[in-house]
């Protein structure tokens, strides 16, 4: 019998970092990409939007295997084939074999979800919520920190060694994961076919109300997130700050506070205040845009507000996969990819809406605009906290504890 100990949570999550970050670490290198290769500006802005349309499809196509495959193997067959990728991108020397790198990139690092799904299914009912809770605090802590660290390595060494050292450390990830994880989970086989699994993961949403409810918190929340980190970066590199951009990213450092909500949402969550936990953490979000719209007068309203949104964000994010998983573990793949499109969809809603809307209206929209999913992710939670089931009563009544 496997034995889900402390270390193996922590190498979920730092594998689960490593692997969401190369995601994020082309955004800080847009420019020097674009120099290096001869592209021009909307060419290079498509490197960005290739690597996600890539982590989107991933989520809805690749995902959903874990229910059918040994997932020790998949992710490890997935790591491997993202270090291919990664090397494609190191090596690119024409923006056609870049970008196609970056969308095999971002198509592989969707192993994060498969990461967190198999994770959850070798927790125990009762800590399942601490287990995810731990795991997406790595997650948090790659997407926060990707910018930063590729931005740091290449100044030092060219923007091609941020791509070859993720290659080498997601092998290295990919050797010790292949050592240390079961080789069969407690999970019973699948025996649907691809083209049933995927239609299963539509008929999940249609049959499952708690999973559509916590989609749209996913999809509000990481609109509002994205609103703020898709944007800040504009009226800083502006007056009276004009911070340059390896200050802009250090940025991300005070976003990892977030990383401590998602252990301590999974934890309240195992004592079944989700809804409690979900409803504290959507007031927290609106109103730390009340200190963001400061952030021109004072940095320490920046870092207040910043605080405030990720500790928010973390703690609805590791309550919804925590519930929705615990509906059907046996299709827990499916249930997180699936989820995990409305955050795709969230994120690129956000980050589409707040750049346009800076240039046409500035930073007191752009707030205005985060103001307003963060809000209205709190009247959903308002409308539906009595007409729904409880969360944490129906996930234990299906999970039998």
């Amino acid at each position: 019998m496997f034995v889900l100990s402390r270390g193996v949570v922590m190498l979920f999550a730092v594998a689960c970092g490593a692997a969401v970050a190369n995601v994020y670490f082309s955004q800080p290198l847009l420019v020097t990409m674009g120099h290096d290769l001869g592209m021009s500006p909307a060419v290079v802005g498509s490197v960005v939007t290739l690597t996600h349309v890539g982590y989107g499809l991933g989520l809805f196509f690749l995902v959903p295997l874990g229910d059918v495959a040994d997932r020790r193997r998949l992710i490890v067959a997935q790591l491997l084939l993202l270090v291919m990728a990664l090397a494609v991108v190191a090596a690119a020397h024409t923006a056609a074999i870049l970008l196609v790198g970056m969308a095999a990139t971002g198509l592989l690092a969707v192993v994060t979800q498969t990461l967190v799904a198999f994770a959850a299914s070798l927790a125990p009912p009762a800590g399942r919520g601490r287990v995810v809770g731990l795991v997406t605090s790595g997650v948090v802590i790659g997407i926060l920190l990707a910018r930063t660290a590729s931005g740091l390595m290449a100044d030092l060494a060219g923007w091609r060694s941020v791509y070859l050292a993720s290659a080498s450390l997601t092998a290295l990830l990919a050797l010790v994961l292949y050592r240390v994880l079961p080789r069969h989970s407690d999970a019973p086989p699948t025996t649907l076919r691809y083209g049933q699994l995927l239609r299963s993961t539509i008929t999940l949403f249609a049959r499952e109300q708690l999973l559509r409810l916590r989609a749209l918190f996913g999809l509000l929340v990481f609109a509002a997130f994205s609103t703020l980190w898709s944007s800040v970066a504009l009226p800083l590199s502006e007056a009276p700050y004009f911070l340059p951009h390896s200050a802009i990213g250090a940025l991300g450092l005070i976003g990892v506070a977030g990383a401590l909500a998602a252990t301590a949402a999974g934890r309240l969550n195992d004592r079944g205040l989700s809804r409690r936990t979900t409803g504290v953490a959507l007031a927290l979000l609106t109103a730390s845009w009340l200190p963001l719209a400061f952030i021109r007068s004072s940095l320490w309203a920046l870092v207040v507000g910043v605080i405030l949104l990720d500790l928010a964000v973390q703690a609805v994010h590791v309550t919804n996969q925590t519930l929705i998983y615990a509906l059907h573990p046996e299709a827990g793949s499916r249930l997180i990819g699936g989820y995990m499109v409305f955050y795709s969809i969230g994120s690129a809603t956000g980050a589409i809406a707040a750049t346009s809307l800076y240039t046409v209206a500035g930073w007191g929209a752009v707030c205005a605009l985060g103001a307003t999913f963060s809000c209205l992710g709190l009247v959903l939670w308002a409308f539906t906290r009595h007409g729904t089931p409880d969360p944490a009563a129906e996930v234990t009544s299906r999970s039998g504890t």
